[in-house]
């Protein structure tokens, strides 16, 4: 999805640098698209604020940011054999996909009010949740909560930055054809996107990124989470 989306913008004319902690796909995907790569760990404060710098030293300010970074492991609070969560696991989902879309979204947002922008818009914030944050299922205790976190923090911090004129929104995808998923046997993939009502398939990183694109061309659209789900409500499991 996120490749998606730096394609289309790439498209549309803008221009983009792309962060990632995989060095090879990242700058396989930047020459691809004409942009530029810089390999950060999101999770990572400082990293974050030298990659918006280096990124602008480019490009300048970035005034689109798209959040795509996340990890989805599988582990129940207790599992079978009545060992505990591992904590760290808890822990590191945590803090990429939420601590890091906090870090971008607000280091981000600092570039965007230090370079003073005079138009009625100043940047627009697109965070990834999920619809986990709503219709978590079993093992997906960490995930769940990190996706929540990242729902939970778009109505804050759209009213946070609305003096600033930036906007912040969030996308909650259902099940997507993403490379996870396109690594299961079809006949999974056929059973998964079965389940959605309408239409009857996976959806396509394209869709996430035609989502991106509206988001991004309608100023009315701040401080809400967009389910992209084709009507599904998961089940337990």
């Amino acid at each position: 999805m996120g490749r998606a989306t730096a394609e289309m913008l790439a498209r549309s004319g803008a221009k983009v640098a792309i962060f990632d902690l995989d060095d090879e796909t990242g700058q396989a995907t930047a020459d691809a698209i004409g942009g530029d790569f810089h390999q950060v760990n999101v999770a990572d404060h400082v990293a974050v604020v030298k990659g918006i710098e280096a990124a602008a030293a480019r490009h300048d300010v970035a005034r689109i940011v798209i959040n795509c970074a996340g990890i989805a492991p599988s582990a129940r609070i207790v599992d079978k054999a009545g060992s505990p969560h591992v904590p760290e696991t808890f822990r590191r989902t945590v803090e990429i996909n939420l601590i890091g879309t906090f870090n971008m979204m607000s280091s981000a947002a600092a570039a965007i009010i230090a370079a003073r922008f005079e138009e009625e818009e100043a940047g627009v914030l697109i965070n990834t949740a999920s619809i986990a944050a709503f219709d978590g299922q079993v093992g997906q205790a960490a995930y769940a909560s990190s996706k929540a976190g990242v729902a939970g923090l778009t109505l804050p911090a759209a009213r946070d930055l609305a003096q600033h004129r930036i906007r912040v929104m969030a996308i909650a995808p259902g099940i997507f054809l993403t490379p996870m998923m396109a690594a299961f046997p079809q006949v999974v993939q056929d059973s998964l996107g079965a389940q959605v009502p309408h239409p009857q398939r996976l959806g396509k990183p394209f869709e996430f990124a035609e989502l991106v694109r509206s988001i991004i061309q309608n100023p009315m659209l701040n401080g809400e989470v967009i389910r992209l789900d084709g009507a599904i409500r998961m089940a337990p499991r």
